[in-house]
Protein backbone atom coordinates (compact mmCIF):
# COMPACT_ATOMS: atom_id res chain seq x y z
CA UNK A 1 0.00 0.00 0.00
CA UNK A 2 3.05 2.44 0.66
CA UNK A 3 4.19 1.93 -3.06
CA UNK A 4 0.51 3.18 -4.11
CA UNK A 5 0.93 6.27 -2.20
CA UNK A 6 2.60 9.33 -4.03
CA UNK A 7 4.30 12.43 -2.41
CA UNK A 8 4.12 15.56 -3.92
CA UNK A 9 4.33 19.49 -3.17
CA UNK A 10 0.88 20.76 -2.83
CA UNK A 11 -0.03 22.66 -6.04
CA UNK A 12 -3.35 23.29 -6.23
CA UNK A 13 -6.23 25.53 -3.64
CA UNK A 14 -8.04 21.69 -3.38
CA UNK A 15 -4.30 20.44 -2.07
CA UNK A 16 -3.77 23.68 0.16
CA UNK A 17 -7.46 23.38 1.28
CA UNK A 18 -7.19 19.91 2.09
CA UNK A 19 -3.82 20.05 4.04
CA UNK A 20 -6.02 22.61 6.40
CA UNK A 21 -8.69 19.98 6.94
CA UNK A 22 -6.06 17.17 7.67
CA UNK A 23 -4.36 19.39 10.58
CA UNK A 24 -7.84 19.99 11.80
CA UNK A 25 -8.63 16.21 12.25
CA UNK A 26 -5.26 15.62 13.70
CA UNK A 27 -5.00 18.25 16.40
CA UNK A 28 -8.78 19.33 16.65
CA UNK A 29 -11.42 21.26 15.67
CA UNK A 30 -10.61 23.85 18.20
CA UNK A 31 -6.89 24.08 17.24
CA UNK A 32 -5.76 27.40 16.96
CA UNK A 33 -1.96 26.93 15.41
CA UNK A 34 -3.51 25.83 11.79
CA UNK A 35 -1.41 27.25 8.99
CA UNK A 36 -4.12 28.78 6.40
CA UNK A 37 -3.88 28.04 2.69
CA UNK A 38 -2.36 31.03 2.33
CA UNK A 39 0.54 30.73 4.40
CA UNK A 40 1.43 27.42 2.73
CA UNK A 41 0.99 28.66 -0.58
CA UNK A 42 2.95 31.34 0.13
CA UNK A 43 5.88 29.81 1.79
CA UNK A 44 6.38 27.55 -1.39
CA UNK A 45 7.38 31.17 -3.09
CA UNK A 46 10.49 31.46 -0.21
CA UNK A 47 11.88 28.19 -0.47
CA UNK A 48 9.59 26.62 2.44
CA UNK A 49 8.19 23.20 1.70
CA UNK A 50 4.19 22.04 1.84
CA UNK A 51 3.76 18.44 0.47
CA UNK A 52 1.00 16.21 0.81
CA UNK A 53 1.06 11.76 0.55
CA UNK A 54 -1.56 11.33 -1.85
CA UNK A 55 -3.33 7.74 -2.32
CA UNK A 56 -4.33 6.33 -5.23
CA UNK A 57 -7.80 8.21 -5.34
CA UNK A 58 -6.58 11.16 -4.68
CA UNK A 59 -6.75 11.43 -1.18
CA UNK A 60 -4.47 13.27 0.82
CA UNK A 61 -3.33 11.17 3.92
CA UNK A 62 0.01 13.13 5.17
CA UNK A 63 1.39 16.11 4.98
CA UNK A 64 5.22 18.05 5.96
CA UNK A 65 5.41 21.61 6.32
CA UNK A 66 8.23 23.79 6.71
CA UNK A 67 9.70 27.31 6.80
CA UNK A 68 13.48 28.23 5.22
CA UNK A 69 15.47 31.06 6.53
CA UNK A 70 18.79 32.37 7.69
CA UNK A 71 21.17 31.41 10.59
CA UNK A 72 24.68 32.49 11.05
CA UNK A 73 24.59 33.57 7.20
CA UNK A 74 23.56 29.74 6.41
CA UNK A 75 20.31 28.70 5.35
CA UNK A 76 18.69 26.34 7.78
CA UNK A 77 15.15 25.03 7.23
CA UNK A 78 12.18 24.78 10.62
CA UNK A 79 9.73 21.68 10.20
CA UNK A 80 6.81 23.26 11.26
CA UNK A 81 4.01 20.00 11.16
CA UNK A 82 3.51 16.38 10.00
CA UNK A 83 0.91 14.24 10.29
CA UNK A 84 -0.25 10.98 8.93
CA UNK A 85 -3.74 9.70 8.93
CA UNK A 86 -4.66 7.04 11.02
CA UNK A 87 -5.14 4.50 8.46
CA UNK A 88 -2.30 5.18 6.86
CA UNK A 89 -0.26 5.11 10.10
CA UNK A 90 2.87 2.77 10.48
CA UNK A 91 3.40 2.37 5.98
CA UNK A 92 6.57 4.69 6.37
CA UNK A 93 4.63 7.64 5.33
CA UNK A 94 6.36 10.25 8.10
CA UNK A 95 9.49 9.08 6.97
CA UNK A 96 9.08 9.23 3.20
CA UNK A 97 7.43 12.77 4.30
CA UNK A 98 10.74 13.81 6.16
CA UNK A 99 13.20 12.47 3.14
CA UNK A 100 11.33 14.58 0.70
CA UNK A 101 11.21 17.53 2.55
CA UNK A 102 15.20 16.98 3.18
CA UNK A 103 15.51 16.52 -0.58
CA UNK A 104 14.34 19.49 -1.10
CA UNK A 105 16.63 21.70 1.64
CA UNK A 106 19.49 20.39 0.36
CA UNK A 107 18.34 21.46 -3.14
CA UNK A 108 18.51 25.38 -2.07
CA UNK A 109 21.88 24.86 -0.33
CA UNK A 110 20.14 24.23 3.31
CA UNK A 111 22.68 22.66 6.06
CA UNK A 112 20.26 21.75 8.94
CA UNK A 113 16.54 21.17 9.33
CA UNK A 114 15.17 21.90 12.88
CA UNK A 115 11.61 20.89 14.36
CA UNK A 116 10.24 20.14 17.83
CA UNK A 117 8.78 17.39 19.66
CA UNK A 118 6.91 16.74 22.91
CA UNK A 119 9.79 14.30 25.24
CA UNK A 120 7.31 12.49 26.86
CA UNK A 121 6.53 10.86 23.53
CA UNK A 122 8.32 7.69 23.07
CA UNK A 123 7.74 6.76 19.66
CA UNK A 124 8.74 9.94 18.13
CA UNK A 125 11.90 10.21 20.45
CA UNK A 126 12.76 6.78 18.81
CA UNK A 127 12.10 8.11 15.49
CA UNK A 128 13.79 11.24 15.70
CA UNK A 129 17.12 9.77 17.56
CA UNK A 130 17.29 5.82 16.09
CA UNK A 131 15.36 6.74 12.76
CA UNK A 132 16.04 10.02 11.88
CA UNK A 133 19.81 10.95 13.33
CA UNK A 134 18.49 14.33 14.98
CA UNK A 135 20.47 16.23 17.62
CA UNK A 136 18.90 18.11 20.69
CA UNK A 137 19.50 21.57 20.83
CA UNK A 138 17.41 22.95 23.55
CA UNK A 139 14.63 22.28 26.16
CA UNK A 140 12.16 24.80 25.96
CA UNK A 141 8.73 25.19 28.34
CA UNK A 142 5.67 25.33 26.71
CA UNK A 143 7.28 26.81 23.64
CA UNK A 144 3.48 27.12 22.00
CA UNK A 145 1.79 28.20 25.10
CA UNK A 146 0.03 26.08 27.55
CA UNK A 147 -3.46 26.08 25.56
CA UNK A 148 -3.15 25.58 22.01
CA UNK A 149 -6.68 24.15 21.69
CA UNK A 150 -5.72 20.75 20.85
CA UNK A 151 -6.91 18.10 22.72
CA UNK A 152 -3.07 16.01 21.86
CA UNK A 153 -1.77 19.04 24.72
CA UNK A 154 -3.84 18.67 27.08
CA UNK A 155 -2.80 18.68 30.34
CA UNK A 156 0.77 18.38 30.12
CA UNK A 157 1.57 21.72 27.95
CA UNK A 158 3.71 22.28 25.39
CA UNK A 159 7.27 21.52 26.61
CA UNK A 160 9.68 20.53 23.69
CA UNK A 161 13.06 19.31 22.71
CA UNK A 162 14.39 20.96 19.63
CA UNK A 163 16.11 18.71 17.82
CA UNK A 164 18.22 19.57 14.66
CA UNK A 165 18.73 17.00 11.42
CA UNK A 166 21.96 17.12 9.07
CA UNK A 167 21.07 17.87 4.99
CA UNK A 168 24.70 16.78 4.59
CA UNK A 169 24.75 12.86 4.05
CA UNK A 170 28.27 12.41 5.44
CA UNK A 171 27.16 14.36 8.30
CA UNK A 172 23.80 12.29 8.91
CA UNK A 173 25.60 8.93 8.59
CA UNK A 174 28.09 10.12 11.11
CA UNK A 175 24.92 10.66 13.87
CA UNK A 176 23.31 7.26 12.74
CA UNK A 177 26.26 5.53 14.00
CA UNK A 178 26.49 7.56 16.79
CA UNK A 179 22.73 6.75 18.04
CA UNK A 180 23.29 2.92 16.95
CA UNK A 181 26.45 2.77 19.21
CA UNK A 182 24.63 4.24 21.82
CA UNK A 183 22.06 1.88 22.28
CA UNK A 184 24.43 -1.08 22.47
CA UNK A 185 26.89 0.51 24.50
CA UNK A 186 27.88 -1.03 27.87
CA UNK A 187 28.35 2.29 29.37
CA UNK A 188 24.15 2.49 29.78
CA UNK A 189 23.70 -1.05 30.96
CA UNK A 190 23.83 0.46 35.32
CA UNK A 191 23.67 4.13 34.11
CA UNK A 192 21.52 6.03 36.71
CA UNK A 193 18.49 6.72 35.87
CA UNK A 194 16.45 10.08 36.22
CA UNK A 195 12.99 12.03 35.75
CA UNK A 196 11.27 8.46 36.31
CA UNK A 197 7.67 9.55 37.93
CA UNK A 198 7.08 6.52 39.71
CA UNK A 199 9.64 4.70 40.62
CA UNK A 200 12.26 4.63 43.32
CA UNK A 201 15.04 4.08 41.34
CA UNK A 202 14.93 8.19 40.23
CA UNK A 203 18.28 9.28 41.41
CA UNK A 204 17.96 13.21 40.41
CA UNK A 205 18.23 15.57 43.42
CA UNK A 206 21.11 17.66 41.67
CA UNK A 207 22.99 14.83 41.69
CA UNK A 208 23.12 14.52 37.55
CA UNK A 209 26.12 15.38 36.58
CA UNK A 210 28.29 12.69 38.87
CA UNK A 211 28.00 10.22 35.66
CA UNK A 212 29.67 10.19 32.75
CA UNK A 213 26.64 8.44 31.32
CA UNK A 214 22.95 8.68 32.81
CA UNK A 215 19.35 7.69 31.58
CA UNK A 216 16.01 10.31 31.33
CA UNK A 217 13.09 7.53 31.40
CA UNK A 218 9.76 8.76 29.82
CA UNK A 219 6.26 6.73 29.63
CA UNK A 220 5.95 3.87 26.71
CA UNK A 221 2.61 5.77 26.15
CA UNK A 222 1.84 9.30 27.22
CA UNK A 223 -0.81 9.73 25.01
CA UNK A 224 -2.87 6.58 26.73
CA UNK A 225 -1.93 8.39 30.27
CA UNK A 226 -3.60 12.00 29.24
CA UNK A 227 -6.73 10.24 28.80
CA UNK A 228 -6.82 7.55 31.18
CA UNK A 229 -4.84 9.41 33.91
CA UNK A 230 -4.21 12.72 33.78
CA UNK A 231 -2.78 13.28 37.08
CA UNK A 232 -0.40 10.85 36.04
CA UNK A 233 0.63 12.48 32.99
CA UNK A 234 1.08 15.74 34.74
CA UNK A 235 3.90 14.04 36.95
CA UNK A 236 5.40 12.63 34.69
CA UNK A 237 6.18 16.16 32.50
CA UNK A 238 6.75 17.70 36.10
CA UNK A 239 9.52 15.27 36.55
CA UNK A 240 11.44 15.00 33.13
CA UNK A 241 11.31 18.76 32.68
CA UNK A 242 14.14 19.63 35.88
CA UNK A 243 15.60 16.30 34.75
CA UNK A 244 15.98 17.43 30.85
CA UNK A 245 17.12 21.21 31.98
CA UNK A 246 19.50 19.92 34.76
CA UNK A 247 21.27 17.64 32.22
CA UNK A 248 21.79 19.60 28.97
CA UNK A 249 22.85 22.30 31.47
CA UNK A 250 24.91 20.13 33.20
CA UNK A 251 26.97 19.36 29.35
CA UNK A 252 25.22 16.33 28.62
CA UNK A 253 24.34 15.63 25.08
CA UNK A 254 21.39 12.97 23.98
CA UNK A 255 22.86 10.00 22.16
CA UNK A 256 20.16 7.74 21.49
CA UNK A 257 16.97 6.13 22.76
CA UNK A 258 16.03 2.91 24.39
CA UNK A 259 12.89 1.56 24.84
CA UNK A 260 12.25 -1.50 27.36
CA UNK A 261 8.96 -2.89 26.85
CA UNK A 262 8.83 -5.46 30.39
CA UNK A 263 9.97 -2.27 32.05
CA UNK A 264 6.91 0.06 30.13
CA UNK A 265 9.71 2.60 29.94
CA UNK A 266 11.88 4.31 26.80
CA UNK A 267 15.17 5.50 27.71
CA UNK A 268 17.00 8.50 26.60
CA UNK A 269 20.85 7.63 26.61
CA UNK A 270 22.70 11.04 27.67
CA UNK A 271 26.47 11.04 27.73
CA UNK A 272 28.46 14.18 29.71
CA UNK A 273 30.44 15.95 26.49
CA UNK A 274 34.45 16.09 27.54
CA UNK A 275 35.41 19.59 29.36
Amino acid sequence: MSDEITIRSLASHADYAACVELQRDTWGRDFKDAVPASILLVSQKVGGVAAGAFNGDGRMVGFVFGITGVENESIVHWSDMLAVRPEAQNLGLGRRLKEFQRDAVAKIGGRLIYWTYDPLVARNAHLNFNVFGVRAVKYARDLYGSDTGSILHRGIGTDRLIVAWPVDDGELAQRKHETASARTSAAYENAPVFGDAERARNTQNGRIGQSQHVKLAVPLDITTLQSADPDRAVRWRTSTRPAFEAALASGYRIDGFDIDQNAERGFYLLARLSS
